[in-house]
């Protein structure tokens, strides 16, 4: 008697009835992600709010200004975050080479700006009362076109080529020192795409032997830009020695040093600072993780370290996750611009680097740092939401999975889910 075909499973169904066109799974997104960054939100709003009596009285302006520009970042930064989440990713593939102009256009426009005594660089296009700093933008287009060139170089197998993965890869970083580092004189933000850059390539699985050769590169370049400029030669020196410039090239750091160690164990509390009075520069932007460390001291700053440290672990969590190429690949980026911005911040606040003027993520009130983070977040949070298991990856028998399980293409990222993360195409 012929036996009758059994019926698919109701988790098969609900597979086939949630599958995408593009091979994927649906399913929650990682929530604590969404936890996590309206927490670091939060933390800023307090701290902004806590020193905005200070911050007014040395400059003698109205209590609520600093508050207000804070919610106002916020709230467009949430706004920022949605969009993100709900562009489709098809379409932030089809925007990569907009965004490429876009960020082309605002250097040029940031160039043509006038600098004054509170903008004294080519960093900000300033329209009234709002300025809007151009590095932001060129962050988010080098995360996007970069992880959509990497992985049409992965697919097409042509990952170890010089001419056609390295060289491209060469004239950005070549770009980025120069509009950044050099006219937008902003080491620190050409630090964090370089960053983004390096890592993104290790991940997308260039030959270790080609990185190594473009972080010659880097490190040739950045001994250039420091020994061509005669105010970073006077931080490098100030990082060697901060207590003997501390009325004028080491004014900053020494401020920063007083902040920290004012605050000891538990902090002075939130309404008792002293620094915020006009010693600490820019204390609500570069500056405002040494203002925290005065008011909650070393407990309060630790908790906030442990608070970026699970983000990064959830950022890792969804890379190791992800079975498409270019998600994963937008993931590390977005994993390394966090981090490594975070990673120099706090650095050069506690004195194990030299200071770079660069916003503490998500906290500090830059607002065009804190909005294009929160897209950047966004899309991660809509990464999350799905799993691959396209069938037109390669397939692997069960030992070859369980043996390869715990790497991304050859290199150790954390579990996997799906065996196409350890393969390469086939020819």
């Amino acid at each position: 008697m012929e036996s009758r075909p059994r019926r698919a499973s109701t988790r098969s169904r609900r597979v086939q009835r949630d599958a995408s066109p593009e091979g994927f799974r649906r399913h929650k997104p990682d929530y604590w992600l969404l936890v996590l960054t309206a927490l670091l939100l939060g933390v800023g709003l307090v701290v902004v709010y806590s020193i905005s009596p200070g911050l007014a009285a040395s400059q003698h302006i109205s209590q609520n200004y600093f508050i207000t520009k804070q919610l106002i970042a916020v709230a467009l930064g949430l706004v920022a975050f949605g969009v993100a989440y709900y562009l489709p990713l098809k379409a932030w593939l089809r925007i990569a080479t907009p965004l490429i102009l876009l960020a082309a256009a605002c250097s040029v426009a940031v160039m043509l700006t006038p600098v004054d005594s509170v903008h004294n660089a080519h960093r900000w296009i300033r329209l009234g009362g709002y300025s809007f700093q151009a590095v932001e933008v060129i962050k988010l287009a080098v995360l996007v076109w970069l992880a959509s060139f990497l992985a049409r170089q992965w697919r097409s197998g042509r990952l170890d080529e010089f001419t056609g993965t390295l060289q491209p890869l060469i004239i950005l970083l070549a770009i980025v020192g120069v509009v950044v580092a050099k006219l937008q004189s902003d080491l620190g933000s050409a630090g964090v795409i370089v960053a983004m850059m390096v890592l993104m390539a290790y991940a997308a699985g260039v030959p270790l032997k080609r990185i190594a050769f473009f972080a010659g590169i880097v490190a040739v370049l950045a001994v250039l830009a420091i020994a061509s400029s005669s105010y970073r030669r006077e931080r490098l020196t100030t990082y060697f020695h901060p207590q003997t410039n501390c009325l004028t090239t080491g004014y900053q750091a020494c401020q920063s040093l007083i902040s920290v160690g004012s605050g000891g164990v538990f902090g002075l509390g939130l309404g008792y600072s002293v620094q915020a009075y006009g010693y600490q520069p820019e204390a609500s932007n570069d500056s405002i993780f040494a203002i925290m460390a005065e008011k909650f001291g070393f407990v309060g700053t630790f908790a906030t370290i442990v608070v970026y440290g699970v983000l990064i672990t959830r950022l890792k969590r969804v890379i190791s996750r992800i079975g498409d190429q270019f998600s994963r690949l937008l993931v590390v980026g977005v994993m390394s611009w966090i981090s490594t911005q975070m990673i120099i911040n706090v650095g050069a606040m506690i004195g194990l680097l030299p200071l770079k003027g660069i916003t503490l993520p998500l906290i500090s009130q830059g607002g065009t740092s804190l909005v294009f983070l929160a897209a950047a977040l966004g899309l991660v949070f809509q990464i999350s939401r799905y799993t691959s298991y396209n069938a037109t990856e390669p397939s692997f028998s069960l030992a070859e999975r369980r043996s390869a399980g715990y790497s991304f293409d050859g290199r150790r990222v954390g579990r996997s889910h799906n065996a196409s993360l350890v393969a390469r195409p086939r020819a």
